[in-house]
């Protein structure tokens, strides 16, 4: 096994781990390995490819809630954030790359760590929730984050664990199903591309399963913590390594 394909399998099957654990955060723990060494274009598509597997698995294995009026902006919002977020994509160099990821990890992780301190939104409404889903798409588009922006915002709005459960993995399946459709449509994913996303879907689904089974013994609370405190700290490493290299072009 070569050094590439080692490097998607433990990005793969950590992020599958964490995404059965969570029901989400498999882009952001896979993309946290990847986007060392890894293509952007293909750190992209395989990221997506996995974050669907695995809600196309969480629709088999948990039980979800549909409301529809609810879930109704963040999805369109999501679909129309897509093609927004292709425009970006082969915009992006690596080293920008690992900047905005680590970026994103570092200030999203911690707000999520204090979000009971956080103050709840009541204003907004319907079109914050499609704003919201508009980002999810977009940055769906550049590494299958869907659920990021939308999960925080759920957060922030004080909805229920089941309430939010229930908008984030039905508005991820839908965006993710869309951005994998049109990654097939645009080249993104091509024939040399294949092989890898080959590899992602068994290295993750052990891990995914096996993920799902510790959920049942630890608490919420503590397994929110670790996780993404983790997070935290692969986004400060990411952002680490590529800020000399940012210097180093402004200078």
């Amino acid at each position: 096994m070569d050094s590439q394909t080692l490097l998607v399998v433990m990005g793969a099957a950590l992020a599958g781990f964490v995404q059965g654990l969570s029901g989400f955060g498999f882009g952001l723990v896979a993309m946290s390995v990847w986007a060392w060494t890894i293509d952007p274009r293909l750190a992209a598509a395989m990221a997506v490819f996995g974050a669907l597997t695995g809600q196309l698995l969480a629709v088999a294995t948990v039980r979800r809630g549909f409301d529809l009026q609810r879930l109704a902006p963040f999805v369109a919002g999501g679909l129309l954030g897509i093609p927004a977020g292709l425009l970006m994509l082969p915009l992006m160099d690596v080293q920008m790359f690992k900047a905005f990821l680590g970026m994103l990890l570092i200030l999203w992780c911690p707000a999520m760590l204090m979000s009971g301190q956080l103050p709840r939104i009541t204003a907004g409404g319907r079109l914050g929730d499609g704003l919201a889903g508009g980002v999810g798409g977009m940055m769906s588009a550049m590494g299958g984050f869907s659920g990021v922006i939308p999960t925080l915002w759920c957060t922030l709005r004080g909805y229920d664990k089941h309430a939010q459960r229930a908008i984030i993995q039905n508005f991820n399946l839908a965006v993710l199903t869309v951005t994998m459709a049109t990654y097939i449509a645009t080249g993104i994913v091509t024939r040399e591309t294949v092989p890898m996303l080959a590899i992602v879907a068994p290295a993750m689904l052990l891990p995914s399963l096996i993920g799902a089974r510790v959920y049942i013994g630890i608490s919420e609370a503590t397994f929110r913590k670790i996780v993404l405190s983790l997070l935290t700290a692969s986004g400060a490493a990411l952002l680490g390594s590529s800020l000399p290299q940012l210097l180093g072009r402004a200078n």
